[in-house]
């Protein structure tokens, strides 16, 4: 258990049969009546965010959340194979598990499986991947307006936007958080 004023990014809660992470908190103390603490709040299990307020030092239970390092292989239709780099056990995840994630996915790369008592909640992505342009227009000379960016598709699918000068063939790197481009490799 742990106080709603101890509450703080990265911590994650159990409240109302669900499991959160705390993405973002603010503890408030209106002029009259107790303390509050507003929270906003991802589930693990929907990826979805809610604005939750807490009174000031209620009890929440905390979810001791399980990561383990695998590594991924391949995916066949809508499940994705994914192995334990210690026991060479393999995992199986289907697409409503992954979600969003998918589309940063390439062979050998290492992430981590999340799991909450035995419950897969989704996969931990690195910070940044490096990817691969597949296709991309060449940049039209004079068209160099400050920061012109195009459109590039890399070789899981990802569409991102990059500098004119990116062309196919070149490794780039790409955040995981919002999917856009950070630098060339």
């Amino acid at each position: 258990m742990i106080s709603t004023n101890d509450l703080k990014n990265g911590i994650t809660i159990e409240y109302e049969g669900n499991i959160y992470v705390v993405m973002e908190t603010q503890h408030v103390k209106p002029g009259k009546g107790a303390a509050i603490v507003k929270a906003k709040l991802k589930n693990l299990r929907t990826g979805a965010i809610y604005e939750q307020t807490f009174n000031a030092g209620v009890k929440v239970a905390t979810a001791r959340i399980e990561k383990q390092l695998m590594q991924y292989l391949y995916n066949m239709n809508d499940v994705y194979y994914f192995m334990n780099m210690e026991t060479y056990e393999q995992l199986e995840l289907k697409a409503e598990q992954i979600s969003d994630q998918a589309k940063f996915l390439k062979e050998n790369l290492e992430v981590y499986i999340t799991s909450y008592e035995g419950e897969i909640l989704g996969i931990d992505l690195p910070d940044k991947v490096n990817l691969v342009i597949t296709h991309t227009e060449p940049a039209v000379k004079g068209n160099t307006t400050t920061n012109a960016l195009k459109d590039a598709e890399c070789e899981t699918g990802l569409k991102v936007r990059v500098p004119l000068f990116v062309e196919e063939g070149e490794t780039i790197i790409v955040s995981t958080a919002d999917g856009k481009y950070v630098s060339r490799a």
